[in-house]
């Protein structure tokens, strides 16, 4: 593509650069400039024009962007229509938005012309939601360009798509000791109900046990039997810290195995990640999830009432982006640390 001021005489078939104002009305930049154009911008006093001028093997922004835009969508996402050189990607249904990052960067890194938007993934988007924005800078890109961020982007399954949520029904174990207020069991409740309800989840089914290794092993044998539910919660009146601790101990005597314990987000760190027999999903939630805040449970949650699956490395990924808001109640905060009055 060929940029920059031509004579009136040789704009013909030209793309207008920057819009114009005349006498009879504007002349809008992206207007393919014809015989009528021309008289019009002459009879204006002007005899040349800033424009784009096509080579054979370039493809104009529209053409380009709505490529791109097809090859980036997968399920649940609607694609608008090209204006300008750009193509908008929007949620079809609520749901959880599904991104192979690395395909995206790749795509980005082949010409500074041809870029691509998009929201961060896991990110929990409710219908008709903007998901992503691909943008055509110039008027048009070389077709070898397009080719290549088209074959960046293919691949198994699209790079971006929304997975919808599930109605997922839930089972929940709270532990208690011997002097815990009934308002920690009924915060942990709530809070959990809280985060439930956006995914199009439910609450089904619930026991409140002594933290106790056969106790609690006990209620998740029951839940399986109840209500046939998709997740078992469990909530432990004290932290896990060690495989060996109650919530992880009590899986495996049910018959269950850990899958991960601990995860790098925090607040959220002490999470277990477990399953029973029958490939039942099992999370031992962390005591930072009584608060409403943001917490590396939320991130786990969100994946399993979308419907898609969790595992050890899905979990270690978390880590880049998972230093959330402090929560204040917490009794250790991360960072305690007085700054020291200067000498």
């Amino acid at each position: 593509m060929k940029f920059g001021p031509v004579a009136l005489a040789d704009a013909n078939g030209c793309v207008l650069a920057h819009s114009l104002k005349l006498p009879e009305g504007a002349l809008k930049k992206g207007t393919v400039l014809n015989d009528a154009d021309l008289r019009r911008i002459a009879a204006a006093g002007l005899q040349s024009v800033v424009v784009a001028r096509l080579d054979a093997d370039d493809v104009a922004e529209d053409a380009a962007a709505s490529q791109i835009a097809q090859a980036l969508a997968g399920a649940a996402v609607d694609i608008g229509a090209a204006v300008t050189g750009r193509v908008n990607l929007h949620a079809r249904g609520a749901g959880l938005l599904m991104l192979d990052a690395a395909r995206v960067h790749a795509a980005n890194s082949v010409h500074e012309g041809l870029t691509i938007a998009t929201l961060h993934g896991d990110t929990p988007v409710s219908d008709g939601q903007m998901l992503a924005t691909v943008k055509i800078i110039p008027y048009a890109v070389p077709a070898a360009a397009l080719q290549q961020v088209l074959q960046r982007l293919a691949g198994e399954g699209a790079a971006l798509r929304v997975a919808p949520w599930q109605g997922i029904r839930v089972g929940l174990v709270l532990t208690r000791s011997a002097n815990t207020a009934e308002s920690v069991l009924t915060k942990m409740r709530s809070a959990v109900a809280a985060r439930l309800a956006p995914l199009g989840a439910a609450l089904v089914a619930e026991q409140v046990v002594a933290h106790d290794v056969a106790a609690v092993a006990r209620a998740l044998t029951q839940l399986t039997q109840a209500d046939a539910p998709g997740l078992l919660l469990v909530s432990g009146i004290a932290a896990t810290v060690d495989r060996e601790d109650v919530v992880p101990a009590a899986v495996v005597m049910a018959g269950g195995r850990v899958l991960h314990a601990g995860m790098p987000v925090d607040p959220g760190n002490l999470l277990v990640l477990a399953q029973l027999a029958g490939a039942l999903p099992v999370v031992g939630i962390p005591t930072c999830a009584r608060s409403p805040k943001l917490n590396g449970f939320d991130f786990v949650l969100r994946r399993f009432a979308a419907g898609e699956p969790v595992a050890a490395a899905d979990i270690q990924a978390m880590g880049v982006g998972g230093l959330l808001t402090e929560i204040e109640t917490r009794p250790m905060p991360r960072d305690s640390r007085r700054r020291s009055p200067k000498a």
